[in-house]
């Protein structure tokens, strides 16, 4: 009897325990559902919805999600679009100018939309691009491998440590580990490599049992593993849908983490954020995706090149007129992911890695002078891509030479197995959501361009014809009623010309 009452007073403390986190969790998705909706609610409130989001303001704020091809933008378009007065200080680490009155006409930045609450957000427009969420999650772990990777060339963490330290105090580039997210995921990354190669051994870069290049696991830690860390949890998922929506681990609202923690413990309140982050594609000037990047790039220079252009008027190409000088507030004409390891690997590497580093270092503008239009813009920014891809290309090559199984390639993707790719898509369900909603609006801006396009070619046709009528009036005074009747006088002279075709023609007919 004893032990019977026993069994019972347990199992009725096992209910009550499970009652209590039934009635616990329910508490908590109630108070997190206020949370969400509050800001939510919030976010309509105070962004209206007035103006003409096809005409470029005084600001142009491109908003950079990691790993969507910024880089490319930055270098092959805005550079060229923008003179380094124009451009805002670079604020990939911290703000480094006054966002309520700037006297700038750029800013390109990591920085989540809640920087737009630093900007004059009536004269800012917003530019973004988005990626396929899952070759987003792929690059992410890429080029934090190829990153941390660099740091290899010493002997152990701590020297690197030191190493990377010396170099940011005597350079003026800003560290890729001071900017948001690389700072979080290269040092991560970076010990977890060091973890490894110590524990194979310091000579062995080739991985003695290699699977596929994101499961080298002796080696480098494998993307199963990457991609379930609290880390990319954080950070990674969902991170273009929290990133439009101000509410990353960078945010500058204060609310940010209880909103984003309360979205990531109840997925079902997810659909708010998703909303916000729709309409704030919606209101933007240009919205660019990776994956279309021919017509992107053709689309871009037609709604944002050519109105930066007609702003500015004839913008000279001149190199001259585009280097920094030497207190130019720009750090450096690189993208500030790349300057700090650089700087850190050409301290390290021998003479022929640094002469390729350099090499991808700067892209160069080799366009002659002249006015640039829409056309030259796009002849532009072809040449500079090629140039830029191969130096991205030679810059992986040196950088993962001491962890030479990882050899990541779009080929080599094909060799994870499903049941990892369907694990990112379910992680990043907010951000799948949000890409088909950025293929919409890209649809709609192609469209846009074409009607715009056709606009044109009537312009110019009306304005061809009205020439020829101001050619012939300048050598007869015109008034409206002598153009009519040269109007009617030219058709009465084709009609009689037909008509005596046509009596000619039957003529010739009867004679036969």
């Amino acid at each position: 009897m004893a032990f019977g009452g026993l069994a019972l007073a347990l199992a009725l403390l096992v209910v009550s325990v499970n009652l209590l986190q039934v009635a616990s969790s329910d508490g908590d998705h109630a108070r997190c559902e206020g949370v969400v909706k509050g800001w939510a609610a919030s976010v309509a409130g105070s962004e209206g919805k007035d103006g003409d989001k096809l005409s470029l303001r005084d600001l142009l704020f491109f908003l950079h999600i990691p790993r969507t091809g910024g880089r490319t933008y930055f270098h092959c378009f805005l550079k060229k679009l923008y003179t380094n007065a124009e451009e805002c200080p670079r604020s990939y680490d911290k703000l480094r100018f006054d966002p309520s009155h700037p006297d700038c006409k750029l800013v390109v930045s990591h920085d989540d939309y809640s920087f737009m609450s630093k900007l004059p957000s009536e004269r800012t427009s917003v530019v973004t691009i988005l990626r396929n969420p899952v070759d987003r999650v792929f690059s992410t772990y890429e080029f934090s491998v190829e990153v941390a990777a660099r740091f290899l060339v010493h002997p152990n963490l701590t020297s690197a440590k030191l190493m990377t330290s010396r170099v940011l105090t005597k350079s003026r580039a800003v560290s890729t580990l001071d900017i948001w997210p690389w700072k979080y995921l290269v040092p991560w990354m970076r010990e977890d490599l060091f973890a490894r190669r110590d524990a194979r051994g310091i000579d062995k870069v080739r991985s003695s049992h290699r699977v596929n290049a994101y499961d080298v696991e002796d080696m480098v830690m494998p993307l199963h593993q990457y991609i379930n860390d609290p880390v990319a949890h954080e950070i990674i998922h969902n991170g273009a849908t929290f990133q439009i929506t101000g509410l990353t681990n960078n945010s500058y609202l204060s609310g940010a983490h209880e909103v984003r923690h309360c979205v990531r413990k109840h997925p079902d309140l997810g659909h708010f954020v998703l909303q916000v982050a729709k309409s704030r594609l919606d209101r933007m000037l240009y919205v660019g995706l990776t994956e279309e990047h021919e017509e992107s790039a053709r689309l871009f220079a037609h709604m944002v090149g050519a109105q930066v252009l007609s702003q500015s008027g004839a913008l000279n190409l001149d190199i001259k007129d585009n280097q920094p000088t030497g207190n130019d507030s720009h750090s450096s004409t690189l993208d500030p992911e790349d300057e700090e390891t650089n700087e850190h690997l050409n301290s390290t590497h021998g003479s022929q890695n640094n002469r390729a580093l350099n090499a991808a270092d700067t892209v160069k503008d080799d366009h002659g002078k002249g006015n640039l239009t829409v056309g030259k813009l796009m002849e532009a920014y072809e040449g500079c891509i090629s140039k830029l891809r191969k130096s991205q290309s030679n810059r992986r090559k040196i950088s993962l030479r001491k962890v030479e199984g990882a050899n990541f390639s779009k080929e080599a993707r094909w060799q994870v197995p499903e049941a990892v790719l369907e694990q990112i898509i379910s992680l990043n369900s907010l951000d799948m959501e949000l890409y088909e909603h950025a293929k919409k609006i890209f649809t709609q801006e192609h469209l846009m361009l074409k009607i715009q396009q056709s606009t044109v070619i009537q312009h110019k046709q009306l304005t061809d014809q009205k020439g020829w009528i101001e050619m012939v009036c300048s050598s007869w005074s015109c008034s409206p009623w002598k153009v009519v009747l040269f109007g009617l006088g030219v058709t009465i002279t084709i009609a009689l010309i037909i008509l005596a075709l046509t009596t000619r023609r039957r003529t010739f007919k009867l004679k036969v």
